[in-house]
């Protein structure tokens, strides 16, 4: 079986990661009942994504796109309490998605 090959680090389009990680993550949990799986995309398309920022961007950065990440999974709960499921993921996501894109993307 051959190998996989990943896309260099530096050419990754993080904020569609990031969207696909909360929107993507979200949905598959919600759609299938098994929020163990939604978890699971969550973590890859945020792990992906902070492979990325690292060899892009650096620690700092790295350090920071992702605690907005993930403090953007746990802000969406209290959130959609508030404002409804998919206003709250849409939220998060266009915020660290936004993020992601002029800290590390736009460059």
């Amino acid at each position: 079986m051959a190998g996989m090959n990943l896309k260099k680090a530096e050419q990754v389009n993080t904020a569609a990661m990031v969207t696909v990680g909360l929107i993507g993550g979200w949905l598959t949990a919600r759609e299938t009942e098994i929020r163990p799986l939604g978890g699971a995309i969550l973590a890859a398309a945020g792990g992906y994504a902070a492979r990325s920022w690292y060899a892009k961007s650096g620690g700092v950065v790295a350090a920071g796109l992702t605690g907005l990440y993930v403090a953007g999974f746990g802000l969406s709960h209290p959130l959609a309490k508030k404002i409804g499921a998919w206003p709250a993921v849409l939220s998060v996501t266009a915020a660290s998605a936004g993020a992601a894109w002029a800290l590390n993307d736009k460059a």
